[in-house]
């Protein structure tokens, strides 16, 4: 059985690129960081789901699945996510690609 998700709701990709041999560094920065962002995003009204992780090829991403795009976008203004986090990801060497937000067509 697959859950019900609200005819609005968009998933927001966030990804970031690094130096590999990094992979430490940026790893237990995205540890440290889910101290304080995940109390922060939790408050957020519309959140329905929350994925973050580090890939030791060069990669991280969050995801996150909101019952509206007007929701997701509360991301683009919290101050723990785009000065706190953001600030310890590119010292730590990160590299931010565009934030998207895509409305879902289909699911599994």
């Amino acid at each position: 059985m697959t859950e019900s998700l609200p005819p609005a709701a968009v998933v927001r990709l966030s990804r970031a690129t690094f130096d590999p041999p990094r992979f430490s560094e940026v790893d237990a920065m995205n540890t440290r960081i889910s101290e304080y962002l995940i109390p922060a995003i939790q408050r957020l009204p519309g959140l329905l789901h929350f994925y973050a992780g580090v890939s030791p090829a060069g990669s991280a991403v969050h995801i996150s699945v909101w019952d509206t795009e007007e929701h997701a976008k509360q991301l683009d203004h919290l101050k723990e996510m785009i000065v706190d986090a953001r600030g310890e990801a590119e010292a730590a060497g990160a590299t931010f690609t565009p934030i998207i937000n895509y409305p879902i067509n289909w699911k599994i």
